[in-house]
């Protein structure tokens, strides 16, 4: 039984989508429909790509944020802009479930609303480290911006791949070794 989709799906769609933004509107439907979103979303006033794209961006100063009550202060402000009553909905047929959001609205307030209430589900459940940028961005010459969104069982993701954290730790180990070399 999964009790809260919108913790952990919406997190990881909005990382897949600051870490790997679609080329138009088609793509940014079909990652939603990657990540398990089944609605069709109304056409807005404005350009759906450049105002999701502005979401994202906000969702990152989130992610950015050090201090934990500047983190939720953002949080919430983007939370009060998505405002619309929880309620129950079986839009599609597979049961009853809760959404965040208004009727029928468009793409970018449909993932305003499923991403900042997914984060703040997810930070207040599994713990406010648990969304970060790769560690690798913090200490190499070739920073790695990639959104870590950690939903391991420990709580101790702090690479986006392998392949950062490898890299990360063979530039750390030459490091050492060259520290080593020289007080030697």
């Amino acid at each position: 039984m999964h009790l809260n989709p919108y913790g952990e799906y919406a997190v990881l769609l909005a990382a897949s989508l600051a870490n790997d933004w679609p080329a138009d509107r088609d793509g940014l439907v079909q990652r939603t429909r990657e990540f398990g979103m089944t609605m069709d979303y109304k056409l807005s006033a404005g350009d759906d790509y450049e105002q999701t794209r502005d979401v994202i961006d906000e969702w990152l100063s989130v992610v950015d944020e050090p201090d934990p009550q500047n983190r939720a202060a953002l949080l919430n402000a983007q939370m009060a802009a998505a405002a619309a009553y929880p309620r129950l909905t079986d839009h599609d047929g597979e049961g009853w479930h809760l959404h965040y959001r208004d009727l029928d609205q468009a793409l970018p307030h449909v993932l305003l609303a499923v991403i900042s209430v997914g984060t703040a589900l997810h930070l207040s459940t599994r713990g406010a480290h648990r969304l970060s940028r790769c560690a690798a961005g913090r200490s190499s010459g070739d920073p790695c911006r990639a959104v870590v969104v950690d939903v391991t069982r420990n709580g101790r993701q702090r690479y986006c791949s392998v392949r950062c954290a490898n890299r990360d730790n063979v530039r750390k180990h030459r490091a050492r070794a060259k520290q080593d070399r020289i007080v030697s």
